[in-house]
């Protein structure tokens, strides 16, 4: 994944009204600890940061005071009903190093006619390292028939992931949709009417 440039400024000045100031200069609060270091209080450019943080497990290069520092991110916390952001927690990372992470599951291809497929587990945990973070575990139902599932550990991960998520843990089943008993009486009802009006018509042309 490719590193996401983003100058931060430090911040000298907290509480609400402090983060309210920032949010209306279209900056973001944010902080950055880890590796023991002490927790670092900046500001980030607050529309750059809306469109980073939508990439799942982005990898963030941050520049401050002429230093940059490797970071991904750990909390988001947005305003519920403006659904604006209000903070982002970095945790600082280093080349190298590993780090643990969920990966959204995606298929691809389609699988048997007539069947559907069901997530039962949106994303995997992985221990990958920081600047090779996947940004999806792709998983193939090509074909795949009713009754078929697929498991965590059945699927072939990225290089260099480690499958953190319990391997016999279901994540996508396959299987044959049934109609609903609501959807059986209807269909009976139509076709009784059809009947019922194809004779009709069988008996007005014999008239």
């Amino acid at each position: 994944m490719a590193e996401i440039k983003l100058v931060a400024t430090a911040r000298s000045e907290f509480g609400k009204g402090a983060a309210r100031r920032l949010r209306r200069a279209d900056q973001i609060p944010a902080v950055l600890y880890g590796h023991g270091s002490d927790p670092q209080h900046v500001a980030l450019p607050g529309h750059q940061t809306m469109l980073a943080v939508k990439q799942a497990n982005a990898l963030f290069s941050i520049e401050l005071d002429g230093k940059t520092t490797l970071a991904i991110t750990k909390d988001v916390q947005r305003d519920v009903v403006k659904n604006t952001i209000e903070h982002v927690d970095l945790l600082i990372v280093r080349r190298g190093e590993k780090v643990t992470v969920d990966v959204q599951v995606t298929v691809v291809g389609e699988s048997y006619p007539g069947t559907i497929h069901v997530f039962e587990t949106q994303a995997l945990s992985l221990e990958v390292e920081a600047t090779h973070i996947p940004n999806e575990v792709q998983v193939s139902i090509e074909g795949l028939t009713g009754g078929t599932s697929i498991t965590a550990g059945e699927i072939t991960l990225p290089e260099g992931a480690t499958l953190l998520s319990d391997p016999d843990l279901t994540v996508i089943a396959i299987s044959v949709p049934h109609a609903s008993a609501d959807d059986l009486a209807a269909e009976a009802a139509a076709s009784e009417i059809a009947a019922s009006q194809s004779a009709a018509s069988a008996a007005a042309a014999e008239a």
